[in-house]
């Protein structure tokens, strides 16, 4: 489903970037250290570590060869390397990182029980761990939750592939008791907001059908017909502003312990 870092930055990764920062503020790291980016894709969350905690080192990793090309392209700070691994599987030895971090990914692992223990195996005693995930459950990602209400609209068979169905732990309390579940103590959640402006409905629609993502998957099993059906739609269901452009917002949920020392 995630393949090319191209297709994804139009589509959601100019607003992930923007968590990210927001979810680095929010952990207050100590400086220096030594960090893990579980699922790193195109490498937002190893950029905000990098600008905004001062750490000595951060590793990505991710399983798609595509994210960690374009990773290790567009990102050249001699702090950071990406590795091509999985979540289930981290190649770190135990206790061996001081903060472990999850960005926008948790809820497409097959296992995420594992991948959460996995994190919590990976820092040493008393370090901390963190992931942030869309805010799925309560519709806080407007601009999927507006396409999904069209496309359920006129297609009901929509339904079973929103986000909302598909990703159960999109939620405060579900992500929570995923790292209270990974023996993490002191479990906090907060919601990181964001604006999510686009200049106008192409700039909303057009990443849409860029192929990678639930939804833009969705868009390009649709016949044409079909398709410019819900483009009007949703043309015609969003929020304008004087300018003309689509004032929408995005919640993240971010969640973070420690593991026990």
């Amino acid at each position: 489903m995630w393949v090319t870092g191209e297709a994804y930055e139009p589509y959601v990764g100019r607003w992930s970037r923007v968590v990210a920062r927001g979810f680095v503020r929010l952990l207050d790291a100590a400086p220096g250290g030594s960090w893990r980016d579980i699922g790193c894709g195109t490498g937002a969350v190893t950029r905000a570590v990098l600008d905004l905690a001062e750490p000595e080192s951060v590793v990505g990793i991710d399983p798609s060869a595509g994210y960690v090309r374009y990773a290790r392209r567009n990102i050249t700070d001699a702090r950071a390397r990406f590795v091509l691994a999985d979540a289930v599987n981290l190649p770190f030895a135990d206790a061996t990182a001081s903060v472990a971090v999850s960005g926008l990914v948790l809820n497409f692992v097959p296992d995420a029980p594992r991948a959460a223990a996995e994190m919590a195996r990976a820092v040493r005693p008393g370090g901390l761990v963190a992931a942030y995930l869309w805010d799925f459950e309560e519709g806080g990602m407007e601009a999927i939750r507006a396409f999904w209400d069209a496309a359920s609209a006129l297609d009901p068979a929509a339904r079973d592939l929103d986000e909302a169905v598909r990703f159960p732990l999109c939620g405060r309390a579900p992500l929570r008791g995923l790292l209270v579940g990974a023996g993490l103590e002191d479990v906090e959640v907060d919601a990181i907001v964001v604006p999510t402006r686009f200049s106008g409905f192409d700039d909303y629609w057009q990443p849409f059908l860029g192929g990678q993502g639930p939804a833009p998957a969705y868009v390009a099993s649709l016949p044409e017909g079909r398709r410019a059906e819900l483009r009007e739609r949703l043309r015609s269901a969003l929020p304008r502003a004087a300018d003309g452009s689509i004032p929408l917002r995005a919640r993240a949920w971010a969640a973070r312990g420690r593991r026990a020392a």
